[in-house]
């Protein structure tokens, strides 16, 4: 299996665990670090399909990613600084654009950008240890990493303001009341929890998986009738696959659906 410097890999079932290792910086965004998420984007997207799923989590008890570097950011001049953004930007979409669901184990911290990085996958568990925050503006920043786009989606504006405009660290059982966690396990069950639903899904068409994810994606800020028309052109691609014509088959003749993934 491929090898980083700041990452680590292991599988479990049908799930691809991607851990950012680096656990004495609580697994802060470092240059070193985005760059190895993009040279992992780049071996998962030729070589990791053979996995029905991967689940982002960090190293150690405290921490899913902190935050950016800040030490680092702090020597930075404005270029490197917006070089810096524009990077975490193409990571951050190409996790939401993976065809395999993404589930975020956030173990500890989630803070600044490592909320960030947490709302560019598909949904969240959370371990009861977790805490979440944008709190840029304690530092005179504003979010930098999708943070400001994402974080309404997920949890409304209104919300979203909230948590921006005040700094707020919120704790994982008020994540999952706003919607920001799908659910929130014991810390030993978090891993878990999150292989499970990969096996789950795995259980059905990985292609239909695979158009939804990406209509839904496009779908986000339209307004009602173009995101329709978006369904209804998913809908169709869905139709013509192999998988619908086993799934349609498998359904009638009262059997267990075989897909090819086609």
């Amino acid at each position: 299996m491929k090898q980083f410097d700041t990452l680590t890999l292991s599988v479990q079932d049908h799930a691809l665990i991607l851990t950012i290792d680096q656990p004495k910086s609580l697994n802060a965004l470092a240059r070193e670090v985005v760059n190895d998420l993009e040279a992992f984007l780049d071996w998962f997207e030729t070589t990791g399909y053979e996995y029905r799923g991967l689940v982002v989590t960090g190293a150690g008890e405290k921490s899913f990613v902190a935050g950016a570097n800040i030490v680092q950011m702090n020597s930075m001049d404005e270029a490197t600084f917006l070089a810096y953004a524009r990077q975490m930007h193409v990571v951050t979409e190409r996790f939401e654009s993976l065809q395999v669901p993404v589930i975020a184990a956030v173990n500890g911290f989630a803070l600044g950008g490592g909320c960030e990085l947490a709302l560019a996958c598909d949904f969240i568990y959370a371990s009861e240890r977790a805490s979440f925050g944008q709190p840029e503006v304690n530092l005179g920043l504003v979010p930098g990493f999708g943070g400001s786009v994402r974080l309404p989606q997920r949890v409304g504006r209104a919300m979203a303001r909230e948590l921006i405009f005040t700094g707020r660290r919120i704790k994982a059982d008020e994540a999952l009341r706003i919607g920001l966690a799908n659910r929130v396990t014991a810390p030993e069950e978090l891993l878990p929890a999150a292989v499970a639903t990969i096996a789950e899904i795995a259980a059905v068409s990985p292609t239909a998986v695979a158009i939804a994810k990406r209509a839904m994606v496009q779908m986000d800020g339209l307004d009602t009738h173009d995101a329709l028309a978006k369904e209804a052109d998913a809908f169709m691609s869905a139709f013509h696959t192999e998988d619908s014509v086993e799934g349609r088959a498998a359904f009638v003749e009262k059997r267990t659906a075989e897909f090819p993934g086609k």
